[in-house]
């Protein structure tokens, strides 16, 4: 594996890979979103090279009012226009989008897929182009503070990968690798990470507010702590291990804590959820359903008939 840093490099090397060339979103939501203004953000590409669809002409609107984009609701028409597709629809929707852009014929000579499970035969299959990036990014690449592991077919010559990687690079680091079944690991623990993450802060500002503290000061300790603490980590370089014990002292409130997660099985439940999403994004990939666990409690004070 290797790892790039996004570089912001306006108006240079990278911005010239794109020149004269259209990009198409297919799906628009969150994720699209960061792309775009990842990319216009660092000057990559201009407002006008590219173009968004999605089903809903407000939100069409809202995309052009934003970025000064182009944006239609007809997934065809994006792709007509297009020398470079990125998919990023609901894994739920993409067999049927596959056969509504497959059938023009002609199609863009690279295409990025960020689509949790979605695999490159079934991309590449359901366009009949060899020609595909297979990625998974996470929300912070909101803000520029992205992470993306991404994939490509043999067939994607060098000149491609390289504009594959200056877009992925546009709102975070990425992260290529060789092997496609990374992606579904990736999923669970980088692409899916946020959503722990965030759990684990909204548990712990529960705890600050259940101590006492008001929800606002809770809010701003877990917060600031957990971003000390992340940048503490990356750039000391040390296991997480050596800088819990740095902060543990022996008989101190640091060590009860601790005792007390690991009593709860917290690594085991951590685990088990990465391992689920997994399976998950496998069986996505699969076209498979899966069943789910049942949600229930376990809470002792919640009655039986209060569930």
């Amino acid at each position: 594996m290797t790892r790039r840093e996004c570089v912001s490099n306006p108006n240079g090397v990278e911005a010239n890979r794109f020149n004269g060339l259209i990009t198409a979103f297919i799906g628009s939501g969150v994720m699209a979103e960061a792309m775009i203004g990842g990319l216009l953000s660092k000057e990559i590409m201009r407002p006008a090279q590219i173009i968004a669809a999605d089903p809903l002409q407000d939100r069409c609107e809202v995309l052009k009012a934003r970025f000064g984009i182009q944006a239609t609701t007809h997934n065809r028409e994006a792709v007509r226009a297009a020398d470079i597709l990125i998919l990023s629809v609901k894994p739920q929707v993409l067999d049927r989008v596959l056969v509504d852009i497959g059938e023009l014929g002609s199609l863009p000579k690279l295409v990025i897929s960020i689509i949790a499970g979605a695999t490159i035969a079934q991309i590449s299959e359901g366009l009949g182009n060899p020609n595909v990036v297979r990625s998974m990014p996470n929300t912070p690449a909101r803000i520029g503070q992205g992470i993306t592991v991404w994939t490509a077919t043999e067939s994607v010559p060098e000149a491609r990968r390289e504009q594959a990687r200056a877009i992925l690079a546009s709102f975070g680091q990425e992260v290529f690798v060789e092997d496609e079944h990374y992606l579904d690991m990736a999923t669970a623990l980088s692409g899916t990470g946020p959503a722990y993450v965030f759990l684990f802060m909204e548990a712990l500002i529960d705890a600050g507010v259940h101590l006492g503290f008001p929800r606002r000061i809770a809010e701003q300790l877990v917060i600031q702590t957990m971003r000390g603490s992340v940048e503490y980590a990356a750039q000391s370089h040390e296991h997480p291990a050596a800088l819990r014990n740095q902060v543990t002292s022996p008989g101190g409130t640091s060590a009860e804590a601790i005792y007390h997660l690991e009593k709860g099985g917290l690594r085991t439940v951590l685990s088990r959820a990465v391992w689920a999403a997994y399976q998950r994004s496998v069986a996505l990939g699969a076209g498979k359903k899966v069943a789910h666990e049942p949600r229930v409690t376990r809470n002792p004070d919640v009655l039986e008939g209060d569930r």
